[in-house]
């Protein structure tokens, strides 16, 4: 086969017709809107490219002008898919570049034309395309392998078309859109058809990595309070004893609801789980940076802190308990006050597992219970020393 420039138009035609309907179906499974701006953005390089085989017959409006708008426009829907990705909107600014396109009217046919539109064509695709991957530059905690392939693939596709646009301002440079005569159109043409496929596979990536990594997060979500399950919290909880030492010891806190059966017995349910949730929220509220909580089930909470003090304990048992006995005393009468008993552990070097911590975590919220609930017991385990308690808070 050889690789004519009519050739090459066919194949890429067939690529982008492919991956407008492969993107087309991915949307009407996973509804995400980017999927059909990109969709719609291959369909128009499908229909420009068809149209582009018009130009050797004469058809220069349809052939060329419109043909090459229609790539642009191609990268403008590009661009407007990652703004929706990224959660964001698109600046108005961006309609310059369909004014841009238009004024292309006004020029003559001809070889000097053609390198003109050659030049503001790549320009315009590069712009949108290196803004496209700007985008992109997510946070490592938030980019997957996805949106970095994404990031990349238009970040050296927008670097080419701007080469494109050095190469075609060099004196003597042979630029004929109508022919397809120049070195620049035919390398253009085979970066084309590679560019459109590694961008189509990085879309979809992109959008089938956050969708795994959503169908994650969910399954380590307690669906209630949104905070993390137990099972997350097991998976996380070995680098905060992994860096627990003397100089930065560590704090496990185990927080149990006191009477919380009342609420489910007196008000429904339904008023038990706001109950929960306006917890988690306090929860949220009080956790200094870096701070992991999740709860375990029931009316159970976990916290794991890193870098604390026994005081730093207090206070954050303080703050929880206090507001927390005020919300639920607002919304709920019930015979005995609604409370928060925790039991802490304080380490320097944990135990071998985190069951284990657990398990003095559980020594130090029963104490509490047993000495009349509300309140707040610090187990200390040190290198140096055997286990010893605090405690503070008062009987409810």
């Amino acid at each position: 086969m050889a690789f004519d420039p009519a050739t090459i138009l066919t194949l890429t035609i067939a690529i982008s017709a492919a991956a407008a309907l492969y993107l087309l179906m991915e949307w009407r499974g996973a509804r995400d809107v980017s999927l059909l701006f990109w969709s719609t953005g291959f369909a128009s390089i499908t229909l420009g490219c068809s149209l582009a085989l018009l130009r050797a017959s004469g058809h220069f409006f349809i052939g060329v002008w419109f043909a090459n708008g229609l790539l642009v426009f191609a990268h403008w829907m590009f661009l407007l898919g990652v703004t929706r990705f990224v959660e964001r909107r698109p600046s108005a600014w961006w309609w310059l570049v369909v004014a841009v396109w238009c004024a292309l009217l006004l020029l003559p046919d001809g070889q000097a034309s053609s390198k003109l539109y050659l030049i503001v064509n790549s320009l315009l695709v590069a712009i949108v395309s290196l803004r496209a991957s700007l985008l992109l530059r997510l946070e490592a905690d938030v980019a997957t392998l996805g949106t970095r392939q994404l990031h990349y693939t238009l970040l050296v596709h927008g670097a080419f078309y701007l080469g494109k646009v050095g190469l075609a301002l060099i004196p003597g440079t042979l630029i004929d859109l109508v022919v397809y005569q120049g070195a620049v159109i035919r390398i253009s043409l085979i970066e084309g058809v590679m560019a459109i496929l590694l961008i189509a596979l990085s879309m979809t990536g992109t959008v089938r990595y956050r969708r795994e990594r959503q169908i994650e997060q969910l399954a380590e979500r307690d669906p209630l309070t949104a905070l993390f399950n137990r099972r997350a919290f097991e998976a996380r909880t070995p680098r905060f004893l992994n860096h627990a030492s003397s100089k930065r010891p560590g704090a496990l806190l185990l927080i149990d609801v006191d009477n919380f059966k009342l609420v489910n017995d007196l008000y429904g349910h339904a008023a038990g789980d706001r109950l929960l949730i306006t917890l988690s929220d306090l929860i949220r509220e009080a956790l200094p940076e870096e701070a992991l909580a999740a709860r375990l089930g029931g009316d159970e909470f976990a916290i794991m802190l890193h870098d604390v003090t026994p005081q730093d304990i207090r206070q954050l048992g303080e703050t929880l308990r206090a507001r927390f006995h005020e919300t639920a005393a607002q919304n709920f009468d019930t015979p005995d006050a609604v409370t928060l008993s925790i039991g802490a552990t304080h380490f320097e070097r944990p135990p071998g597992d985190l069951e284990a911590l657990i398990g003095h975590g559980d020594v130090a919220l029963y104490d509490v219970k047993r000495s009349g609930r509300n309140g707040t017991r610090i187990l200390e385990l040190t290198e140096r020393r055997a286990p010893t308690s605090a405690s503070n808070g008062q009987p409810g």
